[in-house]
């Protein structure tokens, strides 16, 4: 236990300080992930005793990156994607395959060698080119869904492939054909029967545990339903992240889609290093300096082939150039799927350990280039086709059509009653809600509303913060306002926030948490009574209009001010940080008899004379010349230590 808590430690430690530099240079976290493993790998400094039990655990990384994955899609989706999947993707796998096959067979290569080499170059990497998709906002892109489509199917023929290889190396007389049919066979089971789990079961469940209200409650349930999916079509004999995809795909249509996206997030990013870690644990570096120039020929090679290949199939099947060269750019590496190929086909005797240790080093660096192709394709592509009417893209909410919109973070009585009032305008608005009755009231209404949690900074991505000119905080929990006001500032800068508290004791604060303005309910209140009772007192309405803005203009000077009881046991520290009205009489013997304002100079102490009272007449805001007489009635303006302070000091004197 203590070996395995060192190991950890040790690989946490590398991996943050490993991708700290990498950011700091510019360069994509998997590269530092990959570097970690190869330090911490048998080529390396081999203190990672576990890398084989935890490559198992790295695994379900791309279970969980498949079900998000699964989240952005839909059936009639994926129907309407079927000539990509089945089309591009059946025909770049086909011709890839034979491509390679040829050229190795040229090269002296026996038939199931070149058979078992061409087909794992032929499959590309779901794990890091959706990650990239993701992070560079290209996923809801035309060549991000070429991609896709294609790595769908790809992931699909991994099955008969694992099937294939192990009985092409055995004597046994088993058929062939019969292997795959009961393959098929069983895919069609499980994915009928996670299909009626999807449409009957998981919505009827998500429905209760969200009323349940209960954050820990719905992970816990995400992640036994990843993993549930994931384990049947395991059961079946099918890859595990197929089945994370279905079940993620079933749920894509519901209201909780981007919630639990969100929620199934940290533990994909972290897995996803894991995975990549693991990864960079296979490479044999002694081994690549030795073969350097021969690994590198064959990987540009194989990304040259795999790009033109690509690009040629997806114009063929109808695709733009543009987006058929993006889409090649991207599918151009191994995928973790040639691992997995690898280590079979060297169990089977089918590998030497020396050409396994090539593909390997190929597999590895053709994943670390990728994401600086992702990253850069939309640039080169519009360069060279820079007579075409696309321009360099930007990354965009999920709805594309909003901009310019205002993002209501809580959908309750208050938030309702904003939506309403801006529908009536036509001002587009996004409500995000934790309530997935009121989530779902408000789409039967037409409004676009959000099952999420608005601390969560992928949930605010989701609803377009970029793009929104306005975000209300419609709750009035000080800690969760200054939460989603900070993230809010990570996801948008420029974004106004309008928030919405009791009071403004904490303005201050808020203020520093990036809020741009707070709408005391208390001060409100007041404000909209009193203008009442001047209406119902006979005072004309524009008056009361400009008295009103002038008090909002002057963030509620006036109210600001009011007397309490010098009994009040409930001084507490928002009391004292808001100014109130106390009135005293002066003595005749008072030390600020016959003084002028100004002599007293209680500017210094932060305390004003609101009003001062002489024989019945009232005198409002005096002049810093008036001079104070016997029996004149002051209201002192302050703080209430402050108030108390200069009290004792008009009427003794002193400090």
């Amino acid at each position: 236990m203590q070996q395995l808590f060192i190991e950890l430690m040790g690989l946490l430690l590398s991996a943050v300080i490993l991708v700290w530099m990498f950011k700091r240079l510019g360069l994509p976290p998997i590269l530092a992930y990959l570097a970690t493993g190869l330090l911490a790998g048998p080529h390396g400094f081999a203190w990672l005793a576990n890398g084989h039990e935890m490559h198992g655990i790295a695994e379900l990384g791309i279970v969980f990156l498949l079900f998000s994955l699964g989240l952005e899609f839909s059936l009639p989706r994926l129907i309407a994607m079927r000539n990509i999947v089945f089309g591009v993707g059946l025909l770049q796998v086909v011709l890839t395959s034979a491509v390679f096959f040829l050229l190795l067979w040229g090269f002296a290569f026996d038939a199931l060698s070149a058979f078992a080499i061409a087909t794992l170059m032929a499959l590309s990497s779901t794990a890091v080119v959706v990650k990239c998709l993701k992070d560079t906002g290209q996923l809801q892109k035309r060549r991000g869904q070429l991609a896709v489509g294609v790595l769908l199917f790809q992931d699909l023929a991994v099955v008969p492939l694992l099937i294939t290889i192990p009985l092409l190396a055995s004597d046994t007389e088993q058929s062939l054909t019969y292997s795959l049919a009961m393959a098929l066979a069983k895919g069609a089971v499980v994915c009928t029967l996670l299909w009626a789990i999807g449409k009957w079961c998981l919505p009827r469940i998500f429905n209760e545990v969200a009323r349940m209200r209960n954050e820990e409650l719905f992970v816990l349930t995400t992640l036994l339903v990843t993993l549930f999916a994931g384990g049947l079509t395991y059961w079946f004999g099918l890859s595990m992240a197929l089945g994370a995809f279905l079940a993620g795909m079933m749920l894509g249509e519901s209201q909780y889609r981007h919630q639990l996206e969100s929620d199934i997030r940290p533990f994909r990013d972290i897995l996803m290093g894991l995975f990549f870690v693991t990864v960079g644990m296979q490479l044999n570096l002694a081994y690549v300096l030795t073969h350097a120039h021969i690994i590198f020929a064959a990987l540009a090679v194989l990304m040259l082939s795999k790009l033109v290949l690509l690009a040629g199939i997806a114009q063929l099947m109808g695709e733009r150039k543009s987006d058929a060269l993006s889409a090649g750019l991207m599918l151009c590496q191994m995928g973790e799927f040639g691992f997995v190929l690898v280590a079979l086909a060297g169990n089977q005797g089918i590998f030497a350990g020396e050409l396994a240790s090539f593909l390997i080093a190929l597999g590895v660096f053709s994943m670390a280039i990728t994401p600086y192709l992702i990253e850069h394709s939309p640039k080169w592509v519009h360069h060279l086709f820079r007579a075409s009417t696309e321009a360099p893209e930007r990354i965009e909410c999920v709805d594309e059509s909003l901009s310019e919109h205002v993002i209501i973070c809580g959908y309750g009585r208050v938030g309702q009653n904003i939506g309403r009032f801006l529908s009536s305008e036509a001002l587009p608005f996004v409500a995000i809600e934790l309530d997935p009755y009121l989530v779902q009231q408000g789409r039967n209404s037409g409004y676009h509303a959000l099952f999420g949690d608005v601390t969560q900074k992928s949930i605010l991505e989701r609803a377009g913060t970029a793009q929104a000119r306005l975000v209300v905080i419609t709750f009035t929990d000080l800690s969760k306002v200054q939460m989603v006001a900070e993230v809010v500032k990570q996801v948008a800068p420029q974004v106004n926030i309008l928030a919405r508290m009791p009071d403004d004791a904490h303005l201050d604060e808020l203020k520093e948490s990036g809020v741009s303005e707070v709408v005391p309910e208390s001060l409100e209140a007041s404000l909209m009574l009193s203008s009442h009772v001047l209406f119902m007192s006979g005072v004309p309405m524009k008056r009361i209009i400009r008295r009103v803005s002038q008090e909002r203009e002057n963030r509620y000077s006036l109210l600001h001010s009011y007397y309490i009881s010098d009994e009040a046991p409930h001084r507490d520290e928002n009391t004292e940080r808001l100014e109130y009205l106390h009135v005293f009489a002066l003595a005749d013997n008072a030390y600020a008899v016959g003084k002028t304002i100004a002599e007293l100079n209680l500017q210094a102490r932060r305390v004003s004379i609101a009003a001062l009272r002489r024989q019945g007449r009232e005198i409002e805001a005096p002049s810093i010349e008036t001079s104070l007489q016997g029996h004149d009635v002051l209201v002192l303006k302050g703080k209430p230590r402050r108030v108390e302070r200069c009290e004792r000091f008009l009427l003794n004197g002193g400090s």
